[in-house]
């Protein structure tokens, strides 16, 4: 029986330093961390509230691991490989076997990168989790949502759509077979290796939290330039395509959040050097905003993704 916060640190998310940058792990009032000569530190931080970003009766074990991916996603998107995360939980009560499996899923994705958790914190309140994540990246290589080039092409990774479906299912949609739907909305795979191959490559690159529409604006505006989407490249699985025609709503591959997949525009030149599976959706132009041809006519895309502090957003 864990009877207070340290004895809940120690059993629970207390392990031996793995990675080779971690100099002192959990248990003083700090941790440390060496940064090798060339490269840089990327930080990421991601808060989950419940009823906000996971629904009140969330498999713990899908929990850790989600809270975790979504923080090497936003690694991932800089091109930085993994070192060490933190860990804040604020717990309405200890619940050891919920504990046990939300550990279970966070180290199941951590052993997988050899991530340390070197620290956090924990508090009592309403249960909200917050993941900081760190990574290193060379210097000057680091990719960024500000830097696309008017003539790059425009890729993702992955298929788009399946964790808003999988959202969807959770609320009651039946697509018959849901289990691929549900494995990407709960349990999403952080493109590590893909971010470490676009060094050099990408010109930009975003992860796709919030749905892809809103996700490429964000590229689009801090770069100062527009896109233009072909709607019938975009990598839809078969899931999302029996649910857009059954339904009619052909807009969810672009408005969905939480697929964690990267998008990102490089040159012309530089996309023969592409070796992973990804697809290519369009490409930057000068003219700002986004559009959008779908069935031969071109159009201005206005839908946005999730928003926080927005009531009755998308």
């Amino acid at each position: 029986m864990v009877a207070t916060e340290f004895e809940l640190i120690k059993q629970y998310f207390t392990r031996p330093a793995r990675h080779k940058n971690t100099q002192l792990s959990v248990g003083d009032d700090c941790a440390l961390l060496s940064v090798p000569e060339g490269y840089e530190l990327a930080i990421t931080t991601d808060t989950m509230v419940e009823n906000i970003h996971f629904f009140a009766d969330v498999d713990p074990e899908h929990l850790g691991y989600k809270l975790l991916a979504v923080n090497l996603s936003d690694l991932a998107s800089m091109g930085a490989e993994p070192i060490a995360v933190t860990l804040a939980l604020t717990l309405p009560e200890i619940d050891s076997a919920w504990l046990q499996a939300f550990a279970k899923g966070l180290f199941n994705l951590a052993d997988q990168y050899a991530i340390d958790l070197i620290g956090g914190d924990t508090t009592s309140g309403p249960l909200t989790l917050t993941v900081q994540a760190m990574g290193s990246v060379p210097k000057g290589e680091a990719l960024r949502r500000s830097t696309a080039q008017i003539g790059d092409l425009i890729y993702v990774t992955g298929h788009v759509g399946d964790a808003g479906l999988g959202l969807k299912v959770k609320q009651g949609y039946d697509c018959g077979d849901d289990s691929y739907v549900l494995q990407r909305f709960n349990c999403p795979a952080p493109r590590i290796k893909e971010g470490l191959l676009l060094r050099g490559l990408a010109n930009a690159c975003v992860d796709i939290s919030d749905g892809l529409a809103a996700d490429l604006r964000h590229i689009l505006a801090q770069s100062g330039v527009g896109a233009c989407l072909d709607y019938q490249q975009l990598p839809l699985s078969k899931a999302v395509k029996e649910y857009i025609g059954a339904t009619g709503d052909w807009a969810l591959p672009l408005v969905a959040g939480d697929d964690y997949e990267l998008c990102f525009s490089l040159s012309p030149a530089k996309a023969v050097q592409l070796n992973m599976a990804c697809t290519c959706i369009g490409v930057i132009e000068r003219e700002s905003g986004l559009r959008l041809v779908r069935h031969g006519v071109e159009s201005e895309f206005l839908n946005n993704g999730f928003e926080h502090f927005v009531k009755g957003g998308d």
